[in-house]
């Protein structure tokens, strides 16, 4: 018993600040949506368009930065202070270059709003807020392969800090460019991808100073020369374990995201409801990552420093403080399905759908913290493939075509 709460603890000392971000940054998300939700169900069903469509390829990038932290963790299990900063001059290079061309894409493919089957007012006001949060996107992967970085050295407070800062920040923005303040225009929509792009700047500016200045980060900058500079043997690692990883996390979001756009065909209500549900549901899912992030950094300096019964307890108490957690949500979700809708809209048919999927998200709110904290784990190990085959197999092979059968065939709706 006291070493499963000694390694509850430590997961808990590492993951907090990781979880406290996670939440933070989700934050964002939501209040973009609740304040233009405030202006009319239309503004909060483009806002669940264009996420759902930038989804994927920011899940792309910022899987790949995930591949950053184990590696420096298990560097740092083997005593090697130089690889961890060498580590992240690749992975920058590898996301920038991946992440780069996405956004360039989306901006050039812009009008494919018009040609996705949504309610013509969701496309209309869609297009400058999806050009808006493709280029947001790189600074956000930037600043996510600085955090992986940080994290995987076990300095993991210093992204939640920055985080946090980022939260008045954004909403003073979104204040001034959704309503209009202060000689300032009404943008509405758009205004809130404005005041994102902004804020991940700012993230980013403030994150590289961090590093470059931090007494933490002093030494892992002893031999700069030496570090930045390209290495094949480290993008190698970076692929291998970072692909993977991305295809995981992109497939996942892959999935959400075509629900979402599924949901537009039944109406731009419906899809309002659906996007208030899987808020929800993501925020809830940001401890999940932080226990999983954690759980990944730990077992990665077990590994490194060869601690195989360290591993199997950390583990172990990882999972189950997954299960612990999920069950927790689950009772959350369900018992305030009626008035959780309330934070983003309250048109009652708009409450209602929500209402109704707010019972399906509570119900896999257990499956999804253990499978979230398990893939992590496994990352630790350095072990990805399995895990990519099962959660493309879940999401692809059963849930898309079960909800596509079932809202459509079966005509149960959103």
């Amino acid at each position: 018993m006291t070493t499963i709460r000694a390694e509850i603890r430590s997961t808990l000392h590492l993951g907090w600040p990781i979880i406290l971000g996670n939440l933070t940054q989700m934050s964002l998300g939501i209040i973009d949506s609740a304040m233009v939700g405030s202006i009319h169900s239309s503004q909060l069903a483009a806002s669940s368009f264009v996420n759902n469509i930038i989804t994927v390829p920011l899940i792309l990038g910022m899987g790949l930065s995930m591949a950053i932290s184990p590696l420096v963790a298990t560097a740092q299990g083997a005593g090697d202070f130089d690889r961890p900063l060498r580590i992240l001059f690749n992975g920058l290079l590898l996301c920038m270059a991946i992440i780069g061309v996405l956004a360039v894409v989306i901006h050039a493919s812009a009008d494919v709003v018009y040609h996705l089957g949504q309610d013509p007012i969701v496309a209309e006001l869609g297009r400058p807020y999806l050009i808006w949060m493709g280029w947001s996107m790189v600074p956000m992967v930037q600043f996510m392969a600085m955090k992986q970085f940080a994290d995987g050295l076990g300095l993991t407070r210093w992204a939640m800090y920055l985080s946090a800062l980022a939260l008045p920040i954004n909403t003073g923005l979104n204040y001034l460019f959704i309503f209009g303040h202060w000689g300032v225009p009404r943008y509405e929509l758009m205004g809130a991808g404005i005041a994102t792009f902004i804020t991940r700047v700012l993230l980013v500016v403030l994150m590289i100073w961090v590093i470059a200045r931090g007494k933490q980060f002093a030494p892992y900058r002893q031999h700069l020369r030496q570090q930045l500079e390209v290495r094949v043997d480290r993008l190698r690692d970076l692929i291998r374990l970072g692909i993977p990883s991305s295809m995981q996390y992109g497939m996942e979001a892959g999935a959400f995201a075509v629900s979402g756009i599924m949901a537009g065909w039944l109406g731009f209500q419906q899809q309002a409801a659906h996007q208030i549900a899987l808020n929800l549901a993501a925020f809830t899912f940001m401890v999940s990552l932080g226990i999983s992030a954690a759980g990944s950094i730990r077992v990665a300096y077990a590994h490194g420093s060869q601690e195989w019964t360290r591993v199997r307890q950390i583990g172990i108490t990882a999972i189950g403080m997954a299960v612990v957690y999920g069950m927790g949500c689950a009772l959350l979700f369900i018992s305030g399905r009626h008035i959780l809708p309330l934070i983003f809209n309250t048109e009652p048919i708009v409450v209602g759908f929500a209402a109704n999927l707010l019972i399906l998200a509570g119900i896999f709110q257990i499956s999804d913290s253990v499978q979230a904290v398990g893939v992590g784990l496994l990352r630790g190990l350095q072990d990805v493939k399995k895990p990519t085959f099962f959660v493309a197999l879940a999401y692809w092979g059963i849930g898309i075509p079960a909800g596509y059968t079932l809202a459509f065939y079966c005509r149960l709706g959103s």
